[in-house]
């Protein structure tokens, strides 16, 4: 069992939820606390989460708790009055559209979705909160847009001065970023991806990502890579038995322990604003 101490996941899905979720806000920092975790970020796809992770953190100490916010419709979408009230209450992620993305509704074959991109740029709406997140240094999380449409999203991130850009799990279905295209994103932006742990098939079940990870890690590098679980869901694992397995897995191929706490400790505790644990090993 690899060694979790110090460790930082910045997207778990925990309950209260809208669906069922393997771990609730306080069960999750009881597992956190028992491996010795830095921090955890509490992620909902249709409310904010900053006053739950307040909380959490009250009643556990140990461990730092954060939210966020996700811009889909129960916050008014790309809703700058939303935005800046989760800043004031403590966001550190600001994940665009994702299970109402234009994108995601689309390939569902509706087109209901909330639109981020049209003809090449950036829709206004985005640019005033993209604007907000670069005053306030937080981190921007592409969600479930597409690959074309991440590609201008991240472009004009960069414009407005976003400095902490995190494309969401590249690898998976709804967005497939091909490794090609990560190495073009990357060549000429300062942008991260985070790299989670397992999908949806569309069947009720999960593919594994472990290996797809590992060779994108291979093929592009640790050092643009923060890796989540983005667990919490009934058909995984705990959290704390995914974050091991993920972790193991890295170890067993090789990947060297200073990779590996670059990926899950220095990257994203820079993400958050808050220092390693000095005690990780």
């Amino acid at each position: 069992m690899a060694c979790l101490g110090g460790i930082i996941d910045i997207h778990i899905h925990t309950f209260p939820d809208i669906r069922l979720r393997r771990v609730t806000d306080f069960s999750l920092a009881e597992e956190a606390r028992e491996v010795g975790a830095k921090a955890v970020v509490l992620k909902s796809h249709y409310f904010p989460t900053m006053e739950r992770a307040w909380l959490t953190h009250r009643l556990y100490p140990e461990v730092e708790v954060f939210g966020g916010i996700t811009l889909n419709p129960p916050v008014g979408g790309l809703n700058r009055t939303a935005v800046e009230a989760a800043i004031r209450l403590g966001a550190k992620i600001v994940w665009l559209p994702t299970l109402f993305s234009s994108n995601q509704r689309a390939q569902e074959g509706r087109t209901d979705g909330i639109v981020s991109v049209v003809d090449g740029k950036v829709v206004p709406a985005l640019i005033d909160i993209l604007k907000i997140i670069a005053e306030n240094d937080i981190v921007l999380a592409t969600g479930h847009l597409s690959a074309s449409e991440i590609e201008v999203v991240v472009e004009g991130a960069v414009k407005q001065g976003v400095r902490k850009i995190v494309v969401s799990h590249p690898e998976h279905k709804v967005i497939s970023m091909s490794i090609a295209d990560q190495k073009r994103l990357l060549s000429a932006n300062p942008v991260l991806f985070e790299r989670c742990y397992a999908q949806p098939v569309g069947d009720g079940t999960y593919k594994l990502n472990l290996s797809d990870n590992l060779l994108a890690v291979q093929e592009i590098g640790y050092a643009s890579t923060v890796l989540s679980t983005d667990c919490g869901q009934l058909e995984n694992p705990t959290w704390k038995d995914t974050i091991n397995q993920y972790v193991d897995f890295f170890y067993a191929h090789g990947v060297a322990k200073e990779e590996i706490d670059w990926m899950t400790r220095t990257l994203p505790g820079q993400l958050l604003g808050i220092k390693p644990a000095s005690d990780a090993v």
